[in-house]
């Protein structure tokens, strides 16, 4: 812990603390900072000018980030007959039904994501109290609940990811690695930002995001200047 302390330090040495960054400045700042024995996550926290107790402005959806998390994602299946093969095709880690429900119910967890048919939901619904809490669980709001499993576990693959906001309206998500090159999280971190912004609620007044900051796993939160972020309102 002393040397966590200690590089935590040093890289805010490095920061302007009343200064809002462009992103491209932030991002390299991230990149010049890390020092870490591993390969961090760069994440982004939105701050959204919305009411999260209101149903209408919960904001809850799901992006294709283009160039990846830089991890590999997990995704256990829950399908029957020829999706089975299809959805293995595709690259799920592990497909099956009341087997695997089983497992979890045990206390097993060696997955990022889990998809499931319709069909299949009966199965599911028993590890509400589970998946629930862990944000896993399949729904059709975001896709994870389909007819198709084989094409969301495609799309998983690629770096599909969810993104929500919390109880003080605050959407946190993952960009990529440091190791990632500035232009590949830049890429990634405008095209969460756009669908965000897509899903801006009727009902909000004035301006919609309100603070934005991007950070790397174990480093500081740097402010982005929101006029710097084109397309944004």
């Amino acid at each position: 812990m002393p040397r966590q302390g200690k590089r935590y330090r040093m890289a805010m040495g490095k920061v302007e603390k009343e200064r809002e960054y462009t992103p491209e400045e932030a991002l390299d700042l991230i990149k010049e900072v890390s020092s870490c024995g591993f390969d961090e996550t760069v994440e982004v926290a939105v701050a959204l000018n919305i009411k999260p107790k209101e149903k209408g402005e919960r904001i809850r959806g799901t992006v294709i980030l283009p160039r990846g998390l830089g991890r590999k994602i997990r995704v256990l299946v829950f399908a029957a007959g020829d999706e089975v093969e299809k959805a293995r095709e595709k690259g799920a880690d592990w497909v099956g039904g009341k087997e695997l429900a089983e497992k979890i119910e045990q206390g097993w967890r060696e997955f990022d994501a889990v998809v499931s048919t319709p069909q299949m939901m009966k199965v599911v619904a028993r590890l509400g109290r589970i998946l629930g809490p862990q944000h896993l669980m399949p729904s059709p709001k975001i896709g994870t609940v389909t007819e198709q499993p084989s094409r969301v576990v495609g799309e998983l693959k690629k770096g599909k990811i969810e993104y929500r906001n919390d109880a003080t309206g605050v959407i946190h998500a993952p960009l990529g690695k440091v190791s990632f090159s500035r232009e590949a999280l830049l890429e990634n971190f405008e095209t969460l930002l756009k669908a965000i912004e897509k899903d801006k609620p009727a009902s909000v007044k004035g301006r919609y995001l309100k603070t934005l900051f991007l950070s790397s796993t174990m480093g500081p939160g740097l402010k982005i200047n929101l006029q710097k972020v084109t397309g944004l309102s």
